[in-house]
């Protein structure tokens, strides 16, 4: 926790900005600049990227571990860091130095295949990262970004190393559709696979990202609470309770805090009870999916899982939930009825078996699978958390 998040804390606790300093501290959505507990990963994700500090590209690696065991937190904080030290500017590049050659360029990009299903925003992305020119969202065609990506790198001392996070997701941009869109410039180009598990057939080196150790969770939790929460906000055996529950995984553990958090912070209460943290562990559900997936769907999609959730769907069959939510919006039955089975393919809900009726088939409901609370919080009240 740095000096200005030290005085907000103290500065909060004899004011009446209430309990919850900065909500962004608390969220699952946000990654910290300094990963706790992950210096060995760290270590071993440097080792494999050694070539760079040579003026070399590395081979491709994956980066991969259990869902919260923080592998995107690594990647943005590791390419953060090695962009500051020898990452190029995104301003125009000077074409040569005084002994006649351009200076050795690298850029390091974070790539959410989340939020880049399609060849179009996949370049977008790159490109917003290479350059500070604006990058259009339409009006041109994905040939024309693609021949951008080419011109910008079309030096043999520009290079750029691509992390593609989120590869093995359903519905996302794959690692091997990432490598074939970049195969015009591949020369210059590295990647780094982030996710779950290796992409198919993967034969490059591969660094493990283990879930939190229960002391480590500790630690991410206590730093996140101090960092969001006002002085005296919280104790620590709550705090210890809550990684035991989350068992290794930072995400649930955050997402039951922000939940949390915002609860006590609706009843105006000046501390965390444990009726608070009951509540927002039971806003997380079991084997949940990460809350992020949720945030990078389209915005119809988005309104119609918060109307879902307005509603609390336990034990109601998807005809009358669709029901339900169309009335609230200005969309048809059947089409709300459409995007809750599109939406339990894709995995962020769950659907479920009803008890038979007795008449004929038997129906079914859809549940979430994300942190709700979370969810909630972050698509009604938009912060500066880059989410929504």
């Amino acid at each position: 926790m740095d000096l200005r998040e030290r005085i907000a804390r103290r500065q909060s606790a004899h004011g009446d900005r209430g309990i919850v300093v900065d909500r962004d501290h608390l969220s699952p959505v946000v990654h910290r600049p300094q990963p706790i507990g992950r210096g060995p990963v760290l270590e071993r994700c440097l080792d494999a990227l050694e070539p760079i500090f040579d003026g070399d590209l590395p081979p491709p690696i994956a980066v991969v571990g259990p869902p919260g065991a923080g592998t995107s937190a690594v990647v943005t904080a590791l390419f953060a860091g090695l962009g500051e030290r020898l990452g190029g500017s995104r301003r125009a590049i000077a074409t040569t130095t005084r002994g006649g050659s351009e200076t050795p360029t690298t850029w390091f990009v974070y790539v959410d295949s989340r939020r880049t299903e399609s060849a179009f925003a996949f370049y977008r992305a790159v490109l917003s990262a290479l350059s500070s020119e604006t990058v259009p969202t339409g009006g041109v065609g994905t040939d024309d970004l693609r021949d951008r990506l080419r011109t910008r790198l079309d030096r043999p001392a520009r290079r750029a190393v691509v992390a593609i996070d989120h590869h093995d997701e359903p519905a996302t941009l794959s690692y091997g559709r990432a490598r074939e869109l970049l195969d015009p410039v591949a020369d210059s180009v590295s990647t780094v696979a982030v996710g779950v598990r290796e992409p198919a057939d993967w034969s490059g080196e591969t660094v493990s990202v283990p879930a939190y150790r229960r002391h480590e969770l500790v630690d991410v939790l206590t730093e996140r609470a101090s960092a969001g929460l006002a002085a005296g906000a919280f104790d620590h055996g709550s705090i210890r309770d809550l990684a035991r529950w989350a068992d290794g995984n930072a995400h649930d553990g955050l997402a039951a805090l922000f939940g949390t958090a915002r609860l006590a912070s609706e009843a105006g209460a000046d501390r965390l009870e444990p009726v608070y943290f009951e509540e927002g562990k039971a806003a997380v559900p079991p084997d949940s999916v990460h809350v992020g997936r949720a945030l990078a769907l389209s915005e119809t999609r988005r309104r119609v899982l918060l109307e879902l959730v307005d509603r609390e769907p336990a034990d109601r069959p998807i005809g009358d939930l669709a029901a339900d939510v169309a009335a609230g919006s200005s969309l048809t039955t059947g089409t709300v009825k459409r995007l809750l089975y599109e939406l339990a393919d894709r995995g962020v809900l769950e659907r479920r078996q009803l008890p038979s009726n007795g008449s004929g088939r038997r129906p079914s409901t859809v549940e979430p699978r994300f942190p709700t609370l979370v969810y909630r919080a972050l698509v009604s009240e938009p912060g500066d958390d880059g989410e929504i």
